[in-house]
């Protein structure tokens, strides 16, 4: 008798996913203001949560903990890097050990510099997972220079893969040393890393490179 309204309401799905995104995006991004700006011991989820202008409630949707947070925003500049590295490493392609190093080296501490919420969790983050993802990283930063420097012939074509795996260890403690003794990484540190990464490299080198 009556015809019913043939409009029907659909959920607004899109505008809460959306809402969810943008909610993201303001706990990452205060996060990070968190850590460049009051360093890693004041990014704690409340805090973040406060910066953000979201109810702690509602940061615990999203993420379970802080170390969460410091993983995704690590994930994001270990790309970041790894593009820059790759980039460093290719064009022009070192043609010395020292210059090997260098394409590391300048593009991470060129980074940290300019990122200083890198430099706090990568030197400073306390949870498992940034540990684990800051030696994957390593790793395969390291099984990349070292498939170039045999490819290339600047080490011995036997050269074990662990080699640069060490180089990188030690490379990543004497970043921790010079960005400790300097929010911007003491210059004298870095150059001994240069000179202590290359010598350790030559003894490894293909007709003296």
């Amino acid at each position: 008798m009556f015809e019913k309204n043939s409009t029907t309401r659909t959920p607004a799905r899109p505008a809460v996913q959306r809402r969810g995104i943008e909610r993201r995006r303001a706990l990452l991004d205060a996060a990070e203001a968190l850590l460049e700006e009051k360093g890693y011991e004041a990014a704690t989820l409340k805090a973040i949560g406060e910066r953000a202008g979201v109810p702690i409630a509602s940061v615990y949707h999203y993420f379970s903990d802080r170390h969460r947070v410091e993983a995704e925003i690590l994930q994001r500049h270990a790309h970041e890097l790894d593009a820059l590295i790759g980039a460093a490493l290719d064009e022009p392609a070192p043609r010395t050990l020292r210059d090997a190093a260098d394409a590391v080296i300048d593009p991470l501490l060129g980074y940290f510099r300019r990122h200083p919420s890198c430099t706090e969790l990568w030197f400073s983050g306390r949870g498992a997972t940034v540990g684990e993802l800051v030696r994957a990283f390593d790793e395969a930063q390291a099984e990349r220079l070292w498939r170039l420097l045999v490819e290339r012939e600047l080490v011995l074509p036997d050269t074990p893969r662990r080699v640069l795996r060490l180089a990188f260890e030690v490379g990543n403690r004497l970043f921790d040393i010079a960005f400790r003794n300097s929010a911007a990484g003491d210059d004298a540190t870095i150059d001994e890393a240069r000179r202590l990464i290359t010598a350790y490299l030559q003894t490894y080198a293909a007709g003296g490179a």
